[in-house]
């Protein structure tokens, strides 16, 4: 797509001619072991995004959520997070096959700072761990083993800048629910009626009875 008066960046030294060099503290601040305040938050953390690629450099990044410390941590340089069944697609997993490098953000609700994790991940479909991931009597079927090879904290300027945990600026009804996203995109042959339903009450309640 040509775009009138669009001025590309195609070097990194054209990059840093507009953004300098970061600060010594931001430059130096990544690690290659967890700290015990990376432990406390990760044992806080309800929710992460898992970003991978694959060989080809097709992206994908993932949502992860269960009950606050869901990641297990072994010691200062590997974590495990627990797969939960969904859509099948395994987008991301598929990706660490071929490439296992992958990129982690974890939440706090509330807090705009947020902890990153870049390392190396496997797919693990049994170990003695999984007894400890069990939530409302579901034991995942497949875990992800990640080997850090850098951690560190980031700030909260995106946040600030979104008011992403300011309820004033939420507006959950700004664009059409997720039963007519589905009619519209996905299950056009599907009654809406059906999809309402689906999506209703009874979907939180089944999200720990699925299994692949």
């Amino acid at each position: 797509m040509e775009i009138p008066g669009l001025v590309e960046i195609t070097t990194y030294d054209e990059l840093r001619e507009v953004v300098p060099e970061p600060l010594a503290a931001a430059a130096g601040k990544t690690r290659k072991e967890l700290h015990d305040l990376d432990r406390q938050w990760l044992a806080a953390s309800p929710f992460c995004l898992i970003a991978t690629s694959a060989a080809d450099g097709s992206c994908d990044v993932s949502p992860k959520g269960d009950p606050a410390g869901f990641t297990k941590v072994f010691d200062g340089s590997t974590i495990a997070i627990p797969e939960r069944a969904g859509n099948r697609r395994v987008d991301g997993f598929g990706n660490i096959l071929s490439n296992p490098h992958v990129g982690l953000i974890y939440f706090l609700p509330g807090r705009g700072d947020t902890l990153r994790i870049n390392g190396r991940a496997r797919i693990v479909r049994e170990a003695p761990f999984f007894d400890e991931m069990v939530v409302k009597g579901n034991r995942p079927q497949l875990a992800l083993l990640v080997e850090i090879d850098e951690i560190f904290h980031h700030c909260s300027k995106a946040f600030l800048r979104s008011k992403l945990w300011n309820p004033e600026t939420w507006d959950p009804e700004a664009v059409p629910s997720r039963p007519r996203i589905s009619k519209a995109l996905e299950r056009q042959d599907a009654d809406l009626a059906e999809l309402e339903q689906y999506y209703g009450k009874a979907y939180e309640e089944k999200i720990y009875q699925v299994k692949y």
